[in-house]
């Protein structure tokens, strides 16, 4: 149960780090109060899954998450270029997330 949180609680860096960007040093309500909502949202999460993983490890899974899905959502909207290089990054960070879950 704890790894299911700790990837949800990724997915919902990657909807803050988004929602941060759009709302214009927070000065937009709707993406401000998103932002505000997903990280308090996400760092419940992440506090959860510490209770079972340990810390390095849960860390690295979030911020992975958080980042491959932050790049994913920024290409798919055309925010971002999308290039075959990138996509094979973003590939490396999925599976040393996967290894670390294959790992512990």
């Amino acid at each position: 149960m704890a790894w299911i949180v700790l990837v949800m609680s990724g997915v919902l860096e990657a909807v803050w780090a988004t929602a941060l960007g759009r709302s214009e040093g927070l000065s937009k309500p709707l993406p401000t109060t998103v932002f505000a909502v997903a990280l308090l949202a996400s760092m419940a999460g992440l506090a959860l899954a510490l209770r079972d993983l340990p810390t390095g490890t849960a860390y690295a899974v979030w911020v992975g998450t958080g980042a491959v899905g932050t790049v994913a959502y920024a290409m798919a909207t055309g925010d971002e270029p999308v290039s075959a290089m990138k996509i094979l990054l973003l590939a490396g960070i999925i599976g040393c997330v996967i290894g670390l879950k294959a790992l512990h």
